[in-house]
């Protein structure tokens, strides 16, 4: 393989060796709080979920997840249990006998981490009071109106309040660290640091709230990262109390952590803090493991796709499907920020192009971006219908030929061909094939669907190229779930997953990873890249996709938590050194900050590059 380094933990640049460093993980406790245990939102929900079992196995009982209480969600996730640790039982039992509902158990995923989950609606009554301990704390008001910001105070309150109780009951044995992820989750952080409770307390932000706004609103953001005005900004969007919080949470953190070397450059002008560690998004590579079976997998699950197109192309499906190609695009329905509309014009480029080299080749492209739906379009399902009723018209009708060819041969007669199939026959078949229908394609992927019964994993696999040509994207788990399934996939160098392959990946396109520059070049060279990324796949041949697939695979380890989750450590042994300097130290490591010099170069460039494209019509 020509990796600039070897596949190992020492190849990931910047990670400190601290193998010689042992932690009794008796003497401390470590508290992952986030909006999103046990209640899937967004993407954090797969990087807490995925790096359960790897922090479990590290450190064991000692290691709690905190979330909001949802009904449904703990009644199906959630096996209610006693805490095994007497201190968070009268933690626990203190909010409880004032008048709080706080519920703990294991979360019934791999690792089966323990989950203490909070009743916001309970506890919903102390509103005003603790809205007026916030703006005493740090003078940040929140308006009645955001549903969210409100919840997000009862929630850290709560928090705050357990952690109070908790380290009372400890005393000075054993630690806690306290790992708070996102805005939602940042209030208790700031309330706790400003009660001076002792934590040793780390913040990740998987994106910036002003970035994402910003960039939803088609700004020009990476070319004026350090020309915005972040409080007139943040105010104009009607959201400066919520940046007002993301911003306390990062300054109060003894730890400041984000999940790529390009969205640390964002934190940096958007927060005014450079983090301490950059913390890659991994993946549970176990859970996609097939060993050797990926290929057939890949061509188990291509067929049924093929089937799904047969139906959605039924009455003029003119084209070879052995010489078809499936491409995706999946996520978030943000068309610019999720480069829809850069993919769009590169598809109608690469049309062009296919057609002048009278390329036998066709593409066949999947837009999987939920949006809000109404129902399935009837066509749709009478497209499907029509392609299971030819199915089960030609299996029916090989039976009796087949039957009947069998009989004749049994008499020593060469069968007249035209008697083998009868008038009923022809009629049956003749119903069959009049039947054109028009099919249009589902957003969500479900394996109960009648349009098409397959999981997400299985589409992936079915699939020759994922595309995800992404303005805004912190990390980017699409193209990462393509690679662990070996799937070559298109991502950018404005995502986290692209900057991460380019730097630790001499030649990212060998294995599959095509890395379009957005950041460099202007959206039309841009486009081009792409367009000429898609056609060169196109011209491969069977053997050279088989091979590129099995490249592709071998990358799945760079991904893997037992690799990337070494940042997480490295950040928890840095927060303990900061907020307990007496008992921990971190002097014989090889510390190294972030290094922005090469991020920052995006912020130095004097062309301009637009937004996005112009779409043709």
């Amino acid at each position: 393989m020509r990796l600039s380094r070897s596949l190992s933990i020492t190849s990931l640049s910047g990670l400190p060796l601290w193998e010689e460093e042992s932690l009794d993980m008796q003497d401390l406790l470590l508290f992952e709080v986030s909006w999103e245990v046990t209640n899937k939102v967004g993407g954090i929900y797969t990087v807490i979920q995925t790096k359960a079992k790897i922090t479990v196995d590290e450190w064991g009982e000692n290691y709690i997840m905190m979330g909001p209480y949802y009904e449904h969600n703990f009644k199906t996730q959630v096996e209610k249990c006693e805490p095994p640790n007497q201190a968070i039982k009268a933690a626990m039992d203190s909010l409880i006998n004032n008048g709080c509902q706080v519920h703990f158990g294991r979360w019934l995923i791999e690792g089966s981490p323990y989950v203490i989950l909070f009743d916001i609606g309970a506890a919903a009554w102390n509103l005003d009071r603790w809205k007026g301990d916030l703006w005493n704390a740090c003078s940040i008001g929140l308006p009645y109106h955001d549903r969210e910001a409100n919840d997000s105070l009862v929630f850290g309150s709560l928090v705050a309040w357990f952690f109070k109780e908790l380290t009372d009951q400890l005393q000075d044995k054993p630690n806690v660290i306290a790992h708070f992820h996102e805005w939602q989750a940042g209030t208790g952080l700031v309330l706790s640091r400003s009660r001076k409770i002792p934590l040793a307390t780390v913040f990740t932000t998987h994106a910036t709230l002003l970035g994402r706004y910003l960039c939803a609103g088609n700004a020009d953001f990476y070319n004026n990262l350090d020309k915005f005005n972040i409080d007139q900004e943040a105010g104009e969007r009607q959201i400066y109390h919520r940046y007002c919080l993301e911003r306390a949470a990062v300054h109060c953190a003894h730890v400041f952590t984000t999940v790529s070397q390009i969205t640390a450059v964002e934190a940096n002008h958007m927060l005014h803090r450079q983090p301490d560690v950059v913390t890659p998004n991994g993946l549970n590579i176990r859970k996609f493991s097939a060993m050797h079976e990926f290929q057939n997998l890949h061509s188990m699950n291509k067929a049924k796709i093929q089937e799904f197109v047969r139906g959605h192309f039924y009455g003029h499906l003119d084209f070879n499907l052995e010489k078809t190609l499936f491409f995706f695009i999946a996520g978030r329905y943000e068309f610019s920020n999720k480069g829809a509309d850069l993919f769009l014009e590169s598809l109608s480029r690469l049309n062009y192009l296919l057609r002048v080299q009278k390329s036998d080749v066709t593409v066949v492209v999947f837009f999987i971006m939920p949006a809000k739906t109404n129902n399935f379009n009837v066509e749709s399902l009478k497209g499907q219908a029509v392609r299971k009723q030819l199915w089960d018209t030609a299996q029916s009708v090989k039976e009796k030929f087949g039957k009947r060819l069998y009989e004749s041969l049994l008499r020593g007669e060469i069968p007249d061909m035209s008697k083998i199939l009868d008038r009923d026959d022809f009629t049956i078949m003749k119903r069959a094939i009049y039947a054109t229908q028009i099919v249009f394609h589902p957003e969500f992927l479900s394996s109960t669907s009648p349009l098409l019964p397959m999981d997400y994993e299985e589409f992936v696999r079915g699939c020759h190229l994922g595309v995800f040509p992404s303005y805004y994207e912190p990390w980017g788990y699409t193209p990462g779930e393509c690679t662990v399934m070996g799937i070559p996939s298109v991502t950018t160098n404005l995502s986290g997953f692209g900057c991460f392959m380019e730097e630790h990946v001499s030649d990212p396109s060998e294995y599959g990873i095509y890395i379009v520059d957005r950041r460099f070049r202007s959206a039309d060279e841009s486009c081009n890249q792409l367009t000429q990324f898609m056609f060169s796949f196109c011209q491969q041949s069977r053997r050279q996709r088989i091979i590129q697939r099995n490249r592709t695979e071998r990358l799945s380890d760079l991904l893997d938590w037992r690799y990337l989750g070494r940042f997480y450590m490295h950040a928890r042994h840095l927060a303990l050194s900061r907020s307990f300097p007496g008992k921990f130290k971190m002097d014989h490591l090889n510390l190294a900050p972030v290094s922005l010099s090469h991020s920052l170069r995006c912020t130095l460039m004097h062309s301009h590059f637009p937004r996005s494209l112009t779409m043709r019509t």
